[in-house]
């Protein structure tokens, strides 16, 4: 709300400042090439002096550095482009998954900094615990960015569950959580990140949707609509609408691992039977495959998997074949549903898309009613196992970029 005393046109001027920051900003980090303040102007509409000065703004508040200019065979002195800077803020991606906890530091323009992975299995530790955990994950990471000159702008927890809008875990069954107030039980340890304003300190959302995220903007044209499967020992979907995410009225959308592929089949850890998890986890391929007993990491569970499958291990292309099956039976209902033509194999799915991918299809190509005319591609995600955690800190530096004057208003 305006102050009583504050003149109208002081807030007018203020909004189309943080419009144009805003503007010139997503021109720089959409641009193929570094643009240079004329080319700016030109594509933006704004004047040359309004580019200047909205540039000099972003160069003091380090979101902006200037490249060297590329050579020139004409007479002139070459125009200086403009990049995101490598220095200055960054989000904080964090995942806590069935058999791993995971961190990451993104910089303005995409680039990982900052990644550490520790493998164990937190079904039998207590919430508090492996947050805790995570929080000492975290603090290296954020002393790691400070060497770098990155500061920790924000933070998004990549959570393998059902999740509301307060940040609460409503269900995570592979995890044994139910009602885990994860914002409340991190406010208990000192702050992840600094404050800057309208950059929320933390968001907590589902993985799958959070490794979609990091898909949809990992740089790599794409389509702007698609189904991303995380597979690891439970399974979810991340689905993408004309560049968005897709979240349902409660956003708890994208459960693609409850669904019955085998309606009496085996029970699940969420209460119903014959759950694609069943037939398509990672737990129930090393199953399977005979490999249980060998208690086989699960850190190098995919890689060994794909190993043995290279080497045409007969019990583990059964197990991949029939898992394939599985999934593609789940993902035809999909594409039925929402007319998808790509389908994304992620987390624990990528190593093994070579055999996982022709079963799929042809489900696909069995259960589809358009797929004679209307091909489904399906393809390893270009991130893999880093999806989720990348996607997280992805999400608080779009947040900046999107909206870059509370940076700027902390710097300043």
């Amino acid at each position: 709300m305006r102050p009583a005393n504050a003149p109208a046109g002081a807030v007018r001027q203020g909004s189309l400042r943080e419009l144009n920051l805003a503007l010139v900003l997503g021109r720089i980090a959409a641009a193929d090439r570094p643009p240079s303040r004329a080319d700016l102007a030109a594509a933006t509409g704004l004047t040359r002096a309004t580019v200047s000065a909205v540039v000099e703004d972003l160069l003091a508040g380090r979101l902006v550095s200037e490249a060297d200019p590329a050579p020139r065979a004409g007479a002139g002195r070459p125009a200086r482009g403009l990049v995101l800077a490598d220095q200055g803020p960054a989000g904080l991606g964090l995942e806590i998954n069935v058999d791993y906890l995971a961190v990451c530091v993104v910089d303005l323009a995409g680039q990982v900094r900052h990644r550490t992975v520790h493998r164990a299995d937190l079904r039998p530790v207590d919430p508090a615990d492996a947050l805790a955990h995570l929080v000492e994950l975290a603090g290296r990471a954020r002393a790691d960015a400070a060497r770098q000159g990155l500061t920790l702008a924000g933070a998004a927890l990549a959570v393998p569950g059902l999740v509301d809008d307060a940040g609460l875990v409503r269900l995570a069954p592979n995890l044994g959580w139910r009602d885990v107030p994860v914002p409340a039980l991190l406010a208990a340890h000192a702050p992840l990140t600094e404050h800057v304003p309208g950059v929320p300190a933390l968001v907590v959302d589902n993985e799958a949707n959070l490794a979609a995220l990091g898909e949809l903007h990992s740089g790599s044209p794409g389509p702007a609509s698609f189904l991303h499967i995380s597979g690891e020992v439970g399974i979810g979907a991340g689905i993408v609408l004309d560049g968005a995410l897709f979240r349902g009225v409660r956003g708890f959308s994208g459960e693609i691992g409850h669904l019955p592929v085998h309606p009496q089949g085996r029970p699940c850890r969420c209460g119903g039977r014959g759950c694609l998890e069943q037939y398509a986890g990672q737990e129930a391929i090393v199953a399977a495959a005979g490999l249980a007993q060998a208690e086989l990491p699960a850190d190098t569970a995919t890689v060994r998997l794909a190993e043995l499958a290279e080497a045409g291990d007969t019990a583990v292309l059964r197990a991949l074949g029939d898992a394939g099956t599985a999934l593609g039976v789940a993902v035809a209902g999909v594409v039925n549903l929402l007319d998808l033509d790509t389908v994304v194999l992620g987390g624990g799915y990528a190593p093994l898309a070579p055999w996982l991918c022709p079963p799929v299809l042809a489900e696909i190509a069995a259960r589809v009613l358009t797929a004679a005319w209307s091909p489904v591609t399906v393809r390893p995600s270009t991130l893999g196992a880093e999806a989720a955690a990348v996607g997280a800190a992805g999400s608080v530096v779009r947040r900046i970029v999107a909206r870059p004057g509370g940076w700027l208003a902390r710097c300043g």
